[in-house]
């Protein structure tokens, strides 16, 4: 097994080579590349147009080569990435076709995936949080049509597309979102692997987020299986989605443990501890990012002895 980690919290502080060259430095194999950076989620709620994603494709090419060839320079892995997010947005009768512009980018995200050499995009689902949320037929409908569309590019470009449990928050209280009643979400990767004919999609579990509405990490990674082809590894407080370093929080990593052990993952496990970037002082976190490397070593290696 190998581990990655986010390049996210630190790629703004230092930089994209001196990232990579801290993540060689610090003990990894690889990371989870952010390419949402192309396309922030606040662009996208802005229902921001022409973006890199409506340039020629050399020209938006070219905004990845900083990715592409720190990669190549420290010997990274681009395991897997972040496509933009959020991935829909309510109606609004003044834009009416804002949505399909999202899918548009999300189509031109997997060719810049595949340009870095990163065969595995993390892309959320599409839901709408309360007050807008989507009855369950309807958010199983918009689900299967959106990803659907991607399914062309996908194989055109060996990406495979990877579903996320999601949360949302409301009125002070979390709840399950999208992806995050995993036998639903075992239905869509079928599903929509049904429709592709062939294995096209997969899941990326995130353990922040299972934390943060209640689910036991090991029955959801039995449950999920084989279908897990990436992880957003981080450890919260229970209430909040803090993305910190593993026992920082109260995740159960015994069963986490566990869990790699039962499904026999034997891919990349990547970190996604942004956080700790801010509640740590600079010149430690090199120091934390470690012992984030020695702890997925530990994870890997005692889920190796059971």
């Amino acid at each position: 097994m190998k581990i990655a980690v986010q390049t996210g919290g630190i790629i703004e502080r230092i930089g994209c080579d001196e990232t990579y060259r801290l993540v060689k430095e610090t003990g990894f194999d690889g990371v989870d590349v952010n390419l949402d950076h192309l396309f922030q989620g606040h662009e996208i709620r802005g229902r921001i147009r022409n973006t890199i994603f409506d340039k020629p494709e050399a020209e938006m090419l070219a905004a990845c080569d900083k990715w592409k060839d720190s990669a190549r320079k420290y010997g990274i892995d681009n395991y897997q990435a972040h496509a933009p997010f959020p991935s829909m947005l309510p109606f609004d009768p003044k834009d009416p076709d804002y949505n399909e512009y999202i899918i548009h980018c999300l189509e031109r995200t997997i060719c810049c995936a595949a340009y870095i050499g990163c065969h595995r995009l993390i892309i959320h689902p599409f839901f709408l949080g309360a007050p807008n949320r989507l009855k369950p037929d309807e958010e199983w409908n918009v689900n299967i049509e959106s990803y659907s569309k991607l399914i062309d590019s996908a194989k055109k470009y060996d990406v495979i597309i990877c579903l996320e449990n999601m949360f949302e928050g409301y009125r002070g209280k979390i709840y399950e979102a999208c992806c995050s009643d995993f036998s639903l979400a075992c239905n869509y990767i079928d599903t929509l692997n049904e429709i592709a004919g062939e294995r096209r999609f997969a899941f990326c579990l995130d353990t922040g987020h299972a934390l943060l509405v209640g689910k036991d990490i090991y029955n959801t990674m039995i449950q999920l299986g084989d279908r897990i082809e990436a992880f957003h590894v981080h450890d919260n407080d229970g209430n909040r989605d803090q993305h910190l370093a593993p026992y920082m929080g109260v995740l159960n990593w015994n069963r986490f443990v566990e869990g790699l052990a039962a499904i026999r993952f034997d891919k990349t496990m990547s970190f996604e501890t942004f956080n700790v970037w801010n509640v740590v002082d600079n010149e430690l976190c090199p120091d934390v990012m470690r012992l984030i490397a020695k702890t997925g070593r530990m994870f890997a290696e005692r889920a190796g002895k059971i």
